[in-house]
């Protein structure tokens, strides 16, 4: 009897005690999520406090934003693969993309996008923008470009050439276009270099966006939406690009309506940010 009573309490004990590690850990796992995101805040309201239209932060504080956003998980914002807005339902004619706001000003903006499998951000610009791009979970393709030099803004439809003119298509190089699976670096866009990207979710998956500074309609920061096209597509008159290298260009137009994008917006519940 002595014998099982002390092993009883041995037991108890060792629970107790495992009871008591777990909950440390989980209470320092917690405090370390609001640390991230409290961090990535203050450090973003220190970059961009002087910034503006076409303002780029110094080589330091890129540095510095990518160093957090490199460590942010899906635990450091709440977020898990399993929430309802990575699942697509068979009435969903196309993908539901949800975009939570953590943070935003009239210097930058931090939020999340959340996509379902095949979940598309169509190709878009940032007009005088520095934007911090970090997937969170999951597999994405991500297509960049960045305007092409001395390129025709009208050149004529190889197709139909009887259509003549074809306004308001500019010739681009594409910079990136690959698969990214978490985890992964950070991707950064600048005001005049890679400008404009598009996502498509290849497995559900989020990305947190850091915008500095944000859009905005009323300083003619608007978001502007394109197609794309083959280089073969347009004649190459008056195109400086050597014939071997042309399929790294397309030629991009801007589309007046966007039928092909569905984003709602849900209530964050990640670790709150204080602005202090």
């Amino acid at each position: 009897m002595g014998i099982k009573k002390t092993l009883v309490d041995r037991k108890e004990k060792d629970l107790c005690e495992l009871s008591t590690k777990t909950n440390s850990r989980s209470r320092k796992n917690r405090r370390r999520q609001k640390k991230r995101v409290q961090k990535l805040f203050e450090a973003c309201k220190d970059v961009f406090a002087s910034g503006g239209t076409d303002y780029i932060p110094p080589q330091a504080d890129v540095d510095r934003l990518r160093a957090i956003l490199d460590k942010m998980t899906p635990a450091d914002v709440g977020l898990t693969p399993e929430m309802q807005y990575f699942r697509t339902s068979a009435a969903d004619q196309l993908p539901i993309i949800t975009y939570l706001r953590l943070y935003e000003c009239n210097k930058f903006s931090i939020g999340i996008f959340c996509l379902p499998p095949s979940g598309v951000i169509p190709l878009h610009n940032h007009p005088g923008m520095t934007v911090f791009s970090k997937l969170l979970f999951g597999s994405m393709h991500i297509k960049s470009y960045d305007w092409a030099t001395d390129a025709p803004a009208n050149p004529t439809a190889a197709a139909n050439p009887a259509q003549g003119q074809s306004p308001g298509v500019k010739l681009a190089k594409i910079k990136v276009d690959a698969d990214f699976t978490a985890p992964c670096n950070t991707s950064i866009l600048y005001p005049a270099d890679c400008n404009m990207h598009c996502f498509k979710a290849v497995t559900a998956c989020a990305f947190l966006d850091v915008l500095g500074p944000p859009y905005s309609d009323r300083d003619g920061r608007h978001c502007t939406y394109y197609f794309d096209y083959p280089f073969s597509s347009f004649s190459a008159d008056g195109v400086s690009v050597p014939e071997g290298e042309r399929e790294g260009y397309s030629w991009l137009q801007e589309r007046e309506k966007v039928d092909d994008l569905i984003v709602v917006r849900a209530t964050y519940q990640g670790p709150k940010i204080v602005d202090k």
